[in-house]
């Protein structure tokens, strides 16, 4: 039984020229068609918009190095199952300096040999936020050796928001764009 989108694409009109350009932007920049996360978000104007500023806010204007914060993304993505977020970020991860091995090892998570003790720290914290909804005292006393106050801040919020939006990405029914290349 196929499930049908409970929220399909907006139209320029239905979502706006905000929208419509950043999904092509940024389809572009991903090799796909345009994001169809912009595209259904992007039908609530109002809630995109304040949406878009809080997350460009943790990534890509976030105060984690870039790789830290894809590695946050990639596994939240990992543990709710989200190919969405995990084949968006795994482009995005590369650039940002993960490797083939860091991806590979991440499905393990912080239990697999070679994690630096700050990236150790980083993964047991986004397990512990994902799972239990919160951060014991001895991965915070961790995190800290490795994090500043803003930072370790930042990783919970950056966990959450990537969380909540694995799951607005499956209940909304949002599907994965196809490549640029099997589009023609």
């Amino acid at each position: 039984m196929t499930r049908s989108r409970p929220v399909r694409p907006g139209r320029l009109g239905e979502v706006g020229v905000a929208a419509w350009l950043l999904a092509r932007i940024a389809g572009r920049a991903a090799g796909t068609e345009p994001l169809n996360l912009f595209l259904v978000l992007g039908r609530h104007k109002r809630l995109f918009r304040g949406w878009l500023a809080f997350a460009g806010l943790l990534m890509p204007g976030g105060r984690l190095p870039r790789a830290d914060s894809e590695l946050v993304i990639l596994r939240v993505a990992h543990l709710r199952g989200s190919t969405y977020e995990a084949r968006q970020h795994t482009r995005i991860g590369k650039r940002a300096g993960l490797t083939d091995v860091d991806l590979e090892r991440l499905t393990e998570g912080a239990s697999a040999d070679g994690w630096t003790p700050r990236r150790r720290s980083i993964l047991v914290a986004v397990d512990e936020l994902v799972h239990t909804r919160t951060v014991t005292d001895a991965t915070w006393d961790e995190l800290r050796e490795h994090l500043s106050e803003r930072e370790a801040i930042e990783l919970v919020l950056l966990a959450g928001h990537y969380d909540m939006l694995a799951a607005a990405i499956a209940a909304l029914g949002i599907e994965l764009e196809p490549s640029r290349d099997r589009a023609r």
